[in-house]
């Protein structure tokens, strides 16, 4: 409470009278417009507009490369055209360089491409997906190709094209909080049905594990990040994932109210979804972080590990839902 320091001398009476209903209507007016400052709203900052039309693009180009999979010239030739967009766009880039170990004992050289927008901002959001794309086809319905790799045109090039056109947007206009996006490498190497090995669950987000364990700088933080995976399907629906409801609650909340508002209630559904060992469990150990993903806790998109995750069966529509709100949300911190 404020403290007012107004000395009135005893001369009369009506005198001290006169000063008493001063000071309490002087008070009171102090109040009033204390409480006015207090409840008065804050004003919505118009994020940019999300272009669909780009992120399309930028999923084409990645398919372009071909099979983006660790070891593999594709693989080398994506990660060099990405860390040149995301530069062109006004990040600093960081290549962490990582050599992990699939389930079979494979050493995979991974490439977690990180950019940082206005670095000198201390308040920061993580954004983040994953680039590389599966080597098995290992839920498609004919079990002769369940050894042939897939294209990943959502899963894993949609996260990363939302995240690419949000920098080009950022290039224009930068919000008030600086910005990370970090493409994690080797999400979906994870060990096969068909793997002779014992049954493991840490075989999968091997980039995101590495930098949980070692992060680009020891002492980064972010208020919060948000991971994009599989977010450009046809008829997608984004529940709220489950471990993204034990990390960080109140920011499910926030982007899930802030699609209904924006009028994506039909893809951000409220409803409670499946737990995902996805990158957001291991960022999470460094910054709470969500989930934006396709799953309802018994089934991903019908495309998921089929050779059929194609450019056929990604739609704008989607893309913008999860863009505008991801973009809605980072320009109004």
């Amino acid at each position: 409470m404020t403290k007012y320091s107004l000395l009135c001398k005893p001369l009369a009476a009506i005198h001290a009278i006169v000063c008493v209903w001063a000071i309490v209507a002087l008070s009171a007016c102090r109040q009033a417009t204390s409480s006015q400052a207090v409840s008065a709203p804050v004003s919505e900052v118009e994020a940019p507009r999300f272009n669909a039309d780009s992120a399309y693009h930028y999923i084409e180009k990645q398919l372009s490369f071909g099979y983006r999979i660790p070891n593999t010239p594709a693989h080398r030739a994506a990660s060099e055209y990405l860390a040149s967009e995301l530069r062109r766009f006004g990040g600093e880039i960081t290549v962490q360089e990582a050599c992990v170990t699939a389930y079979d004992g494979t050493v995979l050289n991974a490439r977690n491409i990180i950019a940082a927008f206005s670095p000198e901002k201390k308040d920061r959001v993580l954004l983040f997906a994953h680039w590389d794309s599966r080597p098995y086809a290992d839920n498609d319905p004919d079990v002769k190709n369940h050894r042939k790799p897939i294209l990943g045109a959502n899963d894993g090039a949609s996260g990363v094209a939302v995240l690419l056109e949000i920098a080009r947007q950022i290039q224009t206009k930068s919000p008030r909080i600086g910005i990370d996006i970090i493409l994690f490498d080797a999400e979906d190497y994870g060990q096969p049905y068909f793997a002779e090995q014992p049954d493991r669950g840490d075989t999968w987000a091997l980039g995101s594990q590495y930098w949980a364990r070692r992060p680009h700088n020891p002492a980064y933080r972010a208020r919060y990040g948000i991971l994009l995976d599989m977010v450009g399907g046809k008829n997608s629906r984004f529940p709220r994932e489950g471990v993204s409801m034990q990390q960080a609650p109140g920011l499910v909340d926030k982007v899930w109210n802030a699609a209904r508002k924006l009028g994506y209630g039909d893809y951000f559904v409220d409803e409670q979804g499946g737990y995902i060992n996805d990158d957001h469990v291991y960022v999470g150990r460094r910054v709470p972080s969500i989930d934006i993903i396709a799953y309802d806790g018994q089934e991903f998109v019908p495309q998921w590990h089929t050779l059929d995750d194609t450019i056929e069966h990604i739609d704008r529509a989607t893309l913008e839902a999860v863009g505008q709100t991801v973009l809605h949300i980072i320009y109004n911190e």
